[in-house]
């Protein structure tokens, strides 16, 4: 214990400057990883802060720099691989930065305005620095754009949904358009990668199962399956869930084959799904019906989850690449808070900066059947 400190008192900045020789304002550039000290005067007050085990206060740090180094954080779709998948590589990110996290979960679908503005308060009674919105509904969305905070906000969101990206920003007051960034994976991109692989393989008939309605990726992925439907003379049926579930794809994609077999109409050549959890549903009723991945029906899912690569046979699907996403995330902030340069992007549509996807072919996609 140094001489003069009391045993189990916490040790000041003062106590680290006098140890090393330095000022206490020097003690602070070091800490704040200044670059305007030397590199001699920096490995001194490294070596007295081990010897005294100084631990910095975030309070005095947040007071002598105005700045907390904290992150607000609401999101939605905490029960699905995608959002929380996102979440974690944005903390990870912010956590190699120096900046804290705080985070706040809603639901997707149900959350108000009210308690979106309510959860902004807190954050902003936390002094965070930003914030950051992973809105995957139009609802969540839309209370991110029209929340009332000063600070930056970037909002990881889909380019296409029921609420135009453009609308919703022209709600906001110019001053606080300037301090907004919005982040998302390139689905459009995605899917026209399955579209490619599929006509190669001389696909022209489909079944396409897409996501909940008010979800903007599930929008999104519609949206751009139909178009390059139409453009690439490919005949497709969309059955609609109203979840992501697998139960409920399964239970469709019976009735699909119950009425088929009644009528003796014509299997589609491939099936494509919004999510892998609709996948393995359309797997199991295919099975349960004698229908054979790929030779008979092809099957495509999107996501990547964790052990779809070992069903069988092993899913060809979309890969999202949600450790970019939450680097890109956290460069927006640092470049909205001055702290770093502008990030580009391969691509990007409505002023929504695009992460590629990779799509990842295994074998449950074949060429067409002859049937």
């Amino acid at each position: 214990m140094v001489a003069g400190r009391k045993a189990n008192k916490r040790p000041s900045m003062f106590e680290v400057a006098k140890l090393a020789g330095v000022s206490h304002q020097t003690v602070s550039r070091v800490i704040n990883n200044s670059p305007d000290v030397s590199t001699s005067t920096r490995a001194k007050v490294q070596r007295a802060i081990e010897q005294l085990d100084y631990r910095p206060s975030n309070s005095a740090r947040s007071l002598a720099s105005h700045r907390s180094r904290t992150i607000g954080l609401i999101a939605g779709g905490q029960n699905f691989y995608g959002p929380i998948s996102a979440i974690g590589a944005i903390e990870s990110i912010a956590r190699s930065h120096g900046l804290f996290m705080s985070v706040m979960m809603v639901h997707e679908a149900l959350c108000t305005q009210k308690e979106f503005d309510n959860l902004c308060r807190t954050f902003d009674e936390q002094n965070v620095d930003a914030f950051i919105f992973l809105t995957p509904t139009d609802v969540m969305f839309s209370a991110a754009c029209r929340a009332r905070i000063s600070r930056p906000r970037v909002l990881i969101t889909s380019a296409h949904g029921g609420m135009g990206v453009q609308e919703e920003l022209r709600l906001l007051r110019p001053a606080d358009r300037r301090k907004v960034a919005l982040v998302g994976i390139d689905q459009w991109g995605a899917m026209e990668d399955v579209m490619h692989v599929l006509k190669a393989r001389g696909h022209r008939s489909a079944l396409y199962f897409a996501g909940p309605r008010e979800w903007r990726d599930a929008f999104t992925r519609l949206a751009a399956w139909n178009k390059l439907c139409a453009t690439n003379a490919v005949n497709s049926v969309t059955v609609q869930c109203k979840t992501w579930e697998g139960g409920e794809a399964y239970a469709k994609m019976n009735h699909v084959l119950e009425n088929i077999g009644r009528s003796g109409g014509r299997l589609p050549s491939a099936v494509v799904t919004a999510n892998d959890a609709q996948a393995m549903g359309v797997a199991r009723a295919m099975h349960e019906h004698g229908v054979r991945i790929p030779q008979d029906v092809s099957l495509v899912g999107f996501d990547d989850m964790p052990g779809v690569d070992n069903m069988l046979p092993p899913l060809t699907t979309v890969r999202q690449d949600f450790e970019t996403l939450g680097q890109l995330a956290m460069c927006e902030v640092l470049y909205l808070l001055g702290e770093g340069a502008e990030p580009g992007y391969a691509s990007s549509q409505h002023g929504v900066g695009l992460v590629p996807a990779k799509l990842v072919q295994r074998s449950s996609v074949g060429g067409a059947s002859s049937r």
